[in-house]
C-alpha cells in the first residue's frame, strides 16, 4: 500500500533554499523560491546560463518535489560578455572537441549572446550532448537546440527496443513502467520512487536511435 507523504509545500521551500545555499554555484540569495503543490518556480536574475542551470538541478534535488519551472533570467556582467563573433567561435570550438558530437552536422548561430544550433543526427543523446557541451561557456545568455533526429526505427521496433533497455537497466523498475511510440516521440507513462529514476528511465528512452522527442509523464510516488 502506497503511504501519502506528509510533505507541505513549505517544507519542500524550505529544503529547496537549503539546498541552493549548499551548491557553491549558486547564491541563495539571488533565486526566489516559491512551491505550490509540490511544482517549485524558481525566480530571479543571475549571471551566467550554468548557474541557472544549476539552480534547476539544485531545485530536482529535492524530495518531494514533481517539477521545476525555471523562470530565472540570465544577466551577464560586462567583465563576463563577449561579442557574438567570439561567443559563436567558442561552441563551435567546443562542439569541434566532444567525440560524441558528430563533426560538421551542427550551425552555430548567435545573436546578443543566445545561441541556436540547427543540424541533423541520428541519436537524440547527440543533440542534447552538443547542447551540454557548451552550456558551461561564459557570454550565454540562452540556447534554443534546433536540432534534428533521423528517424531510423519502425514504431513497433523502437517501442521494443526501448523496453528491453528498461529491463536491462538495474537503475529502473521496468514492470512500473509503460512505453508507447508515435512516430518518434516516446510516451513513458507509469510510477517510480524518485526523480533520480524517472531521469534514468528517461535517459534510456533517448538512447534509442531515431528518438526525436521524449514526452516523460512518469509520476513520482512517495512514501
Amino acid at each position: 500500500m502506497t503511504t501519502v507523504s506528509s510533505r507541505t509545500d513549505e517544507d519542500i521551500q524550505r529544503d529547496v533554499l537549503d539546498e541552493l545555499a549548499w551548491d557553491t554555484r549558486v547564491r541563495p540569495n539571488e533565486v526566489g523560491v516559491s512551491v505550490k503543490d509540490g511544482i517549485v518556480t524558481l525566480t530571479g536574475w543571475i549571471d551566467s546560463y550554468s548557474k541557472k542551470l544549476a539552480a534547476e538541478a539544485a531545485a530536482h534535488r529535492v524530495y518531494g518535489v514533481k517539477a521545476v519551472v525555471n523562470d530565472i533570467e540570465v544577466s551577464i556582467p560586462g567583465y563576463a560578455e563577449r561579442t557574438d563573433a567570439d561567443l559563436a567561435a567558442a561552441v563551435v570550438n567546443a562542439l569541434r572537441w566532444d567525440a560524441g558530437i558528430p563533426a560538421g552536422k551542427i550551425d552555430v548561430t548567435v545573436s546578443q549572446g543566445w545561441v541556436t544550433l540547427k543540424g541533423e543526427v541520428d541519436y537524440g543523446f547527440q543533440k542534447r550532448d552538443a547542447e551540454r557541451a557548451i552550456r558551461h561557456l561564459s557570454g550565454i545568455r540562452g540556447i534554443s537546440n534546433l536540432i534534428t533526429v533521423k528517424p531510423t526505427l519502425l514504431p513497433i521496433d523502437l517501442k521494443r527496443s526501448i523496453e528491453k533497455e528498461l529491463v536491462r537497466n538495474a537503475e529502473t523498475d521496468a514492470k512500473n513502467i509503460t512505453v508507447e511510440v508515435d512516430g518518434s516521440k516516446v510516451i513513458l507513462r507509469g510510477a517510480v520512487r524518485s526523480y533520480a529514476e524517472k531521469k534514468a528511465v528517461e535517459e534510456a528512452a533517448w538512447a534509442a536511435p531515431g528518438v526525436t522527442e521524449v514526452d516523460n509523464q512518469i509520476r513520482i510516488v512517495l512514501g
